[in-house]
C-alpha cells in the first residue's frame, strides 16, 4: 500500500479510538449488528477482509493481531484480550466479566482498572492497529487471511547458527508472536565455552534438568495469569485433577514451606538467594529441579533488580546444583537461566545478559561439565544477545 492511499482510505486515531470505546461493552458479537466504518476500514486497508459481508471477521482478527503486537505475554495485551474477549471461550462473556479478568491481570479491582488502566489499553490497542495499517502487505497476502497462503518471508527461518565474529544469527518470521520455538546452539560464552540459546516460552523447555525462576525476595511467585517466567512456571508445575482444576500449588506449597522452615514467613530473605523445589508436573518435560532465584526488591508499585544480585543468583544456582548434583541418577548435568529481572525487575535484557554471561563464565571456568542454556521471549532480545 502506497503512503497515499494508507492516507486516504485508513482512519483517523481518534476515530478508531471511540469505535473500540464503543464495543468494549456489548463485545464482539455486535460486530454484526453495528457497522463500525474505521475498524471496518482499517480490517480492509490491512487485508484481512473485502469489506463486504466478511467485515465483522475482518475486525475481529485484525484486533487479534493488534493484540499479538502489543505482547501475548505483556500486561497490556493480555489486558487487551480480556477486555474485548479475544481468549478461547471469553468471546461471548459478559462485560463485567471481561474488565474483572482484565483488571486481574495487574492486580487491581474491576473499577480501578476502568479509571487508570482500561484507558491505556484500549489506546495502546488503537495504536497497535494503525501500526499494522503503516507496514507493507506480505508479497503472497496477509498470513492466516481466507484462500491465502503466508508470503515467502512469513514463516520461521532456521537458525544460521554461530558466525565467525561469535555472533548468533536469528532469521525473522514476518508477525511477532507467531514463530514456534527456537534453538540456537553453541552460542559463545567465551573462547572456551558455549550455551544453548532458546527462544521459547520456558515451561515448554524439554529435558533441561534444572530451570532457574526469577523471584522476588519474598519468594511469592506471581499469579499463573501473569506473563512471567515465575507465574509460568507455576502454573506449569501443578498438579491438575481429570477435570483440569489445580489440586497441588507444588512450586508455591514448597516455597512456602522453605520460609516457614527457615522463619522468614512474610520477611524477605537476601537478594541472590536460591531456593530448590521439586518440579511438580514439568517432570512429564524432563525437568527435576526448580530453582527460584529471589533477585527483585519490591518498590511500592514496582521493583528494583540490582545487577550484582544476579551474579550472586548464578553463583548460587550453580552451589546448589553442584550439592545436588549425585543424588540423581543420572546425575544433573544441565540448568537453563531466564533473563533474570527483566520482565517486571525492570532490568534492561541487555544488562541482565551481560551480568548472566559474566556470572556463568565465571563458574564454568571451575567447572566445565554443565551444559548451560538460556531463554529468552522474542528473537530480537534473541539477537541482541547472541551480539553481546
Amino acid at each position: 500500500m502506497s503512503q497515499e492511499s494508507f492516507a486516504s482510505n485508513s482512519p483517523i486515531y481518534d476515530q478508531l479510538l471511540e469505535e473500540l470505546k464503543g464495543i468494549r461493552r456489548p463485545g464482539l458479537p455486535d460486530l454484526r449488528r453495528t457497522d463500525r466504518p474505521a475498524l471496518r476500514a482499517a480490517a480492509v486497508a490491512g487485508g484481512f477482509c473485502d469489506g463486504s459481508d466478511d467485515a465483522p471477521a475482518g475486525i475481529e482478527a485484525l484486533l487479534r493481531e493488534a493484540v499479538r503486537r502489543l505482547g501475548e505475554r505483556d500486561l497490556l495485551g493480555q489486558a487487551a484480550a480480556h477486555t474485548f474477549g479475544l481468549l478461547p471461550d471469553r468471546r461471548g462473556a459478559p462485560a463485567h466479566d471481561r474488565r474483572k479478568m482484565a483488571a486481574a491481570v495487574y492486580g487491581v479491582t474491576p473499577e480501578r482498572f476502568r479509571k487508570q488502566q482500561e484507558p491505556q489499553v484500549i489506546q495502546q490497542l488503537a495504536e497497535a492497529v494503525l501500526t499494522i495499517l503503516r507496514e507493507p502487505p506480505p508479497l503472497a497476502g496477509r498470513p492466516g487471511s481466507a484462500g491465502q497462503s503466508p508470503g515467502p518471508g512469513a514463516g520461521p527461518q532456521p537458525s544460521g547458527g554461530p558466525s565467525a565474529t561469535g555472533q548468533s544469527t536469528i532469521a525473522r518470521s514476518g508477525r511477532v508472536g507467531q514463530e514456534p520455538p527456537l534453538r540456537v546452539d553453541s552460542v559463545p560464552v567465551d573462547a572456551r565455552s558455549t550455551f544453548t540459546l532458546h527462544v521459547s516460552p520456558i515451561e515448554l523447555l524439554r529435558d533441561i534438568e534444572v530451570l532457574v525462576s526469577s523471584e522476588n525476595v519474598y519468594l511469592e511467585m506471581s499469579k499463573t495469569f501473569r506473563p512471567t517466567v515465575s507465574g509460568a512456571l507455576r502454573l506449569a508445575a501443578a498438579v491438575r485433577d481429570p477435570a483440569g482444576e489445580i489440586v497441588d500449588d507444588v512450586l508455591a506449597r514448597e516455597l512456602a514451606g522453605w520460609l516457614r522452615a527457615h522463619g522468614r514467613p512474610g520477611l524477605p530473605v537476601r537478594p541472590g538467594t536460591v531456593v530448590p523445589t521439586a518440579p511438580g508436573a514439568l517432570t512429564a518435560r524432563g525437568v527435576r529441579r526448580i530453582y527460584h532465584a529471589a533477585v527483585a526488591t519490591p518498590r511500592d508499585d514496582t521493583y528494583e533488580v540490582r545487577p550484582e544480585s544476579i551474579a550472586r543468583a548464578v553463583s548460587a544456582c550453580f552451589a546448589l546444583a553442584r550439592a545436588e548434583r549425585d543424588r540423581y541418577e543420572p546425575a544433573l548435568s544441565s540448568i537453563c537461566f531466564p533473563l533474570l529481572g527483566a520482565g517486571r525487575g525492570g532490568l534492561a535484557p541487555a544488562v541482565s545478559a551481560t551480568w548472566l554471561r559474566w556470572a556463568i563464565r565465571d563458574e564454568l571456568a571451575r567447572d566445565s561439565r554443565w551444559r548451560v542454556h538460556l531463554v529468552v521471549r522474542s528473537r530480537e532480545i534473541a539477537e541482541a544477545v547472541g551480539a553481546l
